[in-house]
């Protein structure tokens, strides 16, 4: 099941609501973090019925994990003198452990810790990475047979959220979860869970026990999720069109400008299909009383590749920064070692595929590269330089990612710089005219144009009086909000019906 979806839209989602809200009328709290939990197992167990188990065995799992990580040293008495003062003449009432049982304990907690994080690994390695290793070691020659296992949908999101926690509560950033329902809602809660973004549990630590929804966060959420939609399916699900048509076909007619008007839908598509998701589930969490960090500040208005990483898929980023570059040292030593480590785990987490490893390498060469050179003098460089320098190498790392088969990428990199038959072709012509509409919408919409606009009307002259209004501003703001989101529904309603190109990019991974 998928946001995308109308049975979502109109059946689930409706359904969920009317029971969330009555189960908060009649038992609080705890009796709506029980629907959703239900609903977020049936949500998943939808497409996966089989591996909803496998996701409630990670959860068992982490969640023992976590009480043993998670476990305090207790007071222990002082040896007293005779007049109720240490040997030292103290007068204490008590001490922590002293050095060695200190030690013990966090030695205790230390492997705990090690073997949370093993046993995550270990279920995602299993289901997402063994075809591949294998693979390897039969094309060494190991007299092996290939498994054949169904990759479960989300698995590399909710596993790295179950690393998050046993981090989290390690470090004394997030108190330990000590109701396993309270884990399994972080873990299973459907808004995040096939997709993303990848929510660290400090952030939502204390809102599963305790939070409260206004009329803003539930206007704010609606309005946020509906962005959402209208960018998957205006936008996103019709520019997939053009990239399958060009790219996703046989490659031998392929044309220059074919291969780069096929690239650059490709580069909008999953801009909106993922931060289309992003805007959905922070939107549907908004709802519900959870504020989710954001996942995109549009990325292709970047002026580095340092600066697009630091605009894409943050929740990403976000976590290999704190739980992996820092730890092996971050910049204060092997910093070269740590940026390619982080890099070929970034490749690698996309897919079990040789394509997403030299995608992640690749943006870890040029990213690491920068911080020599391009970073240094960066403000001596015009902005607009800078920029076409981002976008062309963000698109030529589409063209990686895009491709798992390194012939057919051959193929398409042969034409991309020239090397085609024919510099253009009757079926390019097509695919930008027929779908002419969609480039500037694209181009337009993929820009902060939002903080634009709020930037231009709070500066207008004939704005003063709205804005000296306590009650007009709002009233036409909500009015605005209400008809554009009417207008993106009904619009999306009409293409998703009968549309068969519907499911979210990311939900692979």
């Amino acid at each position: 099941m998928v946001f995308s979806d109308l049975f979502f839209l109109f059946g689930f989602l409706p359904a969920f609501l009317l029971c969330y809200l009555a189960a908060g009328r009649v038992r609080g709290l705890w009796a709506r973090n029980a629907v959703l939990i239900c609903f977020s197992l049936i949500f998943y167990a939808w497409g996966e019925p089989v591996y909803v188990f496998l996701m409630l065995a990670s959860s068992v799992i982490n969640y023992l994990m976590g009480l043993l990580i998670g476990r305090r040293a207790p007071l222990v008495r002082s040896p007293y003198s005779g007049d109720g003062r240490t040997a030292g003449g103290e007068a204490v009432e008590g001490r922590p452990y002293n050095d060695g049982e200190q030690a013990s304990a966090t030695s205790r907690r230390k492997a705990a810790l090690a073997l949370g994080i093993a046993l995550n690994l270990l279920i995602l390695a299993t289901f997402k990475y063994l075809g591949f290793l294998v693979g390897i070691a039969v094309g060494l020659g190991a007299p092996l047979e290939v498994p054949s296992i169904a990759l479960p949908i989300g698995i590399s999101f909710y596993t790295f959220q179950s690393i998050s926690y046993l981090v989290d509560v390690y470090r004394r950033e997030a108190p330990v979860q000590r109701n396993f329902f309270g884990l399994l809602l972080y873990i299973s809660m459907f808004p995040q869970l096939i997709a993303g973004p990848i929510v660290r549990y400090d952030t939502v630590a204390r809102e599963i026990g305790r939070r409260r929804v206004s009329a803003s966060d539930t206007s704010e959420g609606l309005y946020r999720f509906i962005i959402g939609l209208g960018k998957k399916v205006i936008l996103a699900n019709q520019l997939s069109e053009v990239s399958d048509q060009l790219l996703g076909g046989s490659l031998a007619s392929l044309s220059t400008l074919g291969a780069w008007v096929g690239i650059v839908a490709f580069t909008l598509q999953i801009y909106f299909d993922f931060s289309g998701y992003s805007d959905m589930a922070i939107g549907l969490g908004r709802c519900l009383g959870f504020h989710f960090n954001e996942n995109f500040r549009h990325p292709y208005c970047c002026n580095s590749i340092t600066d697009f990483w630091r605009r894409w898929h943050i929740s990403l980023g976000s976590f290999f920064r704190d739980y992996v570059y820092i730890p092996m040292g971050g910049n204060r030593r092997h910093q070269a070692v740590n940026i390619m480590t982080v890099w070929f785990l970034t490749g690698m987490w996309h897919g079990a595929s040789w394509n997403f490893i030299i995608w992640g390498l690749y943006f870890g060469i040029i990213v690491m590269a920068e911080k020599y050179t391009l970073l240094k003098v960066k403000t001596r460089i015009p902005s607009p330089l800078l920029h076409i320098y981002s976008l062309v190498l963000v698109v030529l790392g589409w063209g990686i990612f895009y491709f798992d088969d390194f012939g057919r990428m051959t193929i398409f990199f042969q034409a991309l710089f020239g090397g085609a038959p024919s510099t253009d072709t009757f079926e390019t012509l097509t695919a930008l005219t027929a779908h002419f509409f969609l480039w500037p919408l694209a181009i337009v919409l993929s820009m902060p144009l939002r903080s634009w606009v709020g930037r231009a009307i709070g500066r207008a002259p004939h704005e003063e009086p709205l804005r000296r209004s306590p009650v007009g501003r709002p009233y036409v703001h909500l009015a605005l909000r209400a008809l554009l989101s009417i207008a993106i529904l009904l619009l999306s309603v009409c293409l998703l019906v009968g549309a068969t190109n519907n499911a979210f990019i990311y939900t692979r991974f």
